[in-house]
């Protein structure tokens, strides 16, 4: 019998939870369809989406504040504010030697999917979820649920859209739920089809 999912508390993240949080996105993402896209090593898909949350991700998410998670490090949720979805130039050639170590052979194909995606997103201003991850043995317990709403009340609340890219359908029902509607498909070059998702406050 499932157990009734329950409403748990979420914080703001602190610099200090970035390898609990990257251990716990990289496990969440592991059997993802976009994720074995970008790392089809089974063998090394783990350490790698570990790399490229805790030095990319979680990086360059931590000056915004929008990073939420549980205590116990359940889940966590890469948001950023509007304005802030872009890495600058300078941005960008900080992170690179961080790419090429996550990346290796694989970094061009890495750099055209980043393009693809890109190239998709909206100009007005909304919130930005980069990225919502459970740990799988937690999933259905609500945490999912939680981190959401951490934002999306705000959101509601100054009249902003949140926008996200689901890279499964099977998390694509979680979003709907929570207002979020699908605005486009993504191709990825030689890979599998991510969803472009809008919801209005």
């Amino acid at each position: 019998m499932l157990s009734t999912p329950t409403r748990h508390l979420t914080v703001r993240a602190v610099p200090s939870e970035r390898p609990a949080l990257a251990r716990t996105l990289a496990r969440s993402f592991y059997d993802d369809p976009v994720f074995r896209h970008f790392f089809p090593d089974d063998a090394t898909r783990l350490q790698r989406s570990e790399l490229m949350f805790s030095g990319l991700f979680l990086r360059a998410a931590e000056a915004h504040d929008e990073i939420h998670t549980t205590h116990e490090h359940a889940g966590a949720a890469i948001w950023l504010p509007p304005g802030h979805a872009h890495l600058s130039i300078w941005q960008q050639l900080r992170y690179m030697p961080t790419m090429m170590r996550i990346g290796g052979l694989d970094l061009p194909r890495l750099l055209r999917c980043v393009a693809v995606v890109d190239a998709k997103h909206p100009t007005e201003p909304h919130y930005f979820l980069n990225f919502l991850g459970t740990e799988p043995s937690r999933q259905g317990e609500g945490i999912g649920s939680a981190l959401l709403r951490a934002v999306l009340g705000r959101c509601d609340a100054t009249g902003t859209p949140a926008y996200l890219v689901a890279t499964s359908e099977r998390n694509r029902p979680l979003y709907e739920r929570h207002g979020f509607r699908v605005t486009d498909e993504i191709q990825l070059p030689d890979g599998p089809v991510m969803w472009a998702m809008w919801r209005e406050p």
